[in-house]
């Protein structure tokens, strides 16, 4: 069981958590009284970042799960797509390259779709002289659940033979692999994983070098909500913050606080965080500050993106809006689940700046690119 307590500490809500294994209290991530302002429905009370925003080309139909890397000096970037519904059997993983940003290579696939499965992004893994797209075989009928893939290159001669995933005893990872991997400084690499008809998210471990095997499920009992699709980041004093959307709709964030380098985590707590209940991404930005980037809402409205920082990881009491409703163009056309507004985002510190990547009303392939000298001109509150 996990008790909470809820106290006001200045003008910050701050949440604490009790694991009852251990005894110890964790802080929740909050966003400072004030930052974000719901009712003020043009820009959430927050001042508009300056970006560069860049479409990809890309088939009509349905694309998400957009994510973006950079290997060897050329950005890589796939996503998902479908003719016109989301997860449906015909989902296929497209990939695009380019050494600009600009211009990018006709997109080409990167895993189809078959008789059994269909393919998402899993996430990019990369080491030394290989980069790895990790991708998800998904079932396309009966049960839910999948497969976790990967494809590797060199950057030179293509993409090899696909293989899978595997855990520390050699079986496969018979999970929907999350797309956040992230190498702590020891050199583990932790992520996250789907499995079984439920969809029970697990936080997963390795120290495997290439961070294609060695998986190991982390210690992760059950606490309140329905956590999904999780990122992390490092918070100032060591500890791992994992951050996850809430499916059973309080439109707020969850998280979960590991110590022990992910090997244990704490059970998972609401924040006082509005979410939209969607998939968000968080990390750290090259100075040590924890970053994180979501739809801040009150309900299912993805309208809003909106960027928030923090210099110790709890409190987040800085923050932008990247893109809103003014800049939304018109869904061109329906679709199963084709959410109007910004799905998904993934960012990631690439050459000196911060990109962020995600879908346009489940349509248009799309990258803001945000200059790391505008996050560090802000104003506290």
């Amino acid at each position: 069981m996990v008790k909470a307590v809820r106290i006001f500490f200045l003008s910050t809500l701050l949440v604490l958590t009790v694991d009852c294994r251990n005894g110890r209290t964790v802080s929740a991530p909050e966003t400072v009284e004030g930052l974000i302002e719901l009712n003020d429905s043009i820009s959430l009370g927050l001042a508009h970042l300056t970006t560069e925003r860049i479409t990809l080309p890309a088939p009509e139909g349905y694309s998400n799960n957009v994510l973006l890397t950079c290997f060897k000096g050329r950005y890589y970037c796939m996503w998902q797509h479908s003719g016109r519904d989301e997860d449906s059997p015909d989902t296929q993983v497209l990939f695009s390259t380019s050494t600009d940003t600009h211009s990018w290579t006709k997109p080409e696939i990167l895993s189809g779709a078959d008789a059994r499965t269909f393919s998402s992004p899993g996430g990019w893994i990369q080491r030394g002289d290989s980069l790895s797209a990790v991708i998800n075989r998904i079932r396309a009928y009966g049960r839910k659940g999948g497969e976790a893939w990967y494809v590797t290159t060199d950057g030179e001669r293509g993409w090899g033979v696909p293989g899978r995933i595997l855990m520390a005893d050699g079986s496969p990872l018979d999970g929907i692999f999350e797309q956040d991997p992230l190498t702590l400084p020891s050199g583990r690499t932790i992520g996250a994983a789907h499995f079984g008809d439920e969809l029970d998210v697990c936080p997963l471990y390795t120290d495997a070098p290439s961070g294609l095997s060695g998986w190991k499920k982390a210690a992760f009992p059950k606490g309140e909500g329905k956590p999904l699709e999780p990122s992390q980041y490092l918070s100032k004093d060591g500890s791992i913050v994992m951050l996850f959307r809430d499916q059973m709709s309080s439109f707020r964030k969850l998280f979960s606080v590991s110590r022990d380098d992910g090997m244990s985590w704490s059970a998972s707590a609401l924040t006082g965080i509005p979410d939209s209940r969607s998939k968000q991404c968080a990390g750290n930005l090259p100075d040590g500050r924890a970053f994180m980037v979501w739809n801040p809402s009150a309900d299912k409205s993805r309208r809003h993106l909106a960027i928030a920082v923090s210099e110790d990881g709890v409190r987040f009491n800085r923050a932008w809006l990247i893109a809103g409703p003014s800049e939304l163009p018109p869904q061109r056309k329906e679709g199963k689940y084709k959410t109007q507004g910004y799905n998904y985002p993934k960012a990631s510190v690439l050459g000196g700046d911060l990109w962020i990547s995600l879908s346009v009303n489940k349509e248009d392939v799309t990258l803001f690119r945000i200059s790391l000298d505008d996050l560090a001109d802000c104003v506290f509150r």
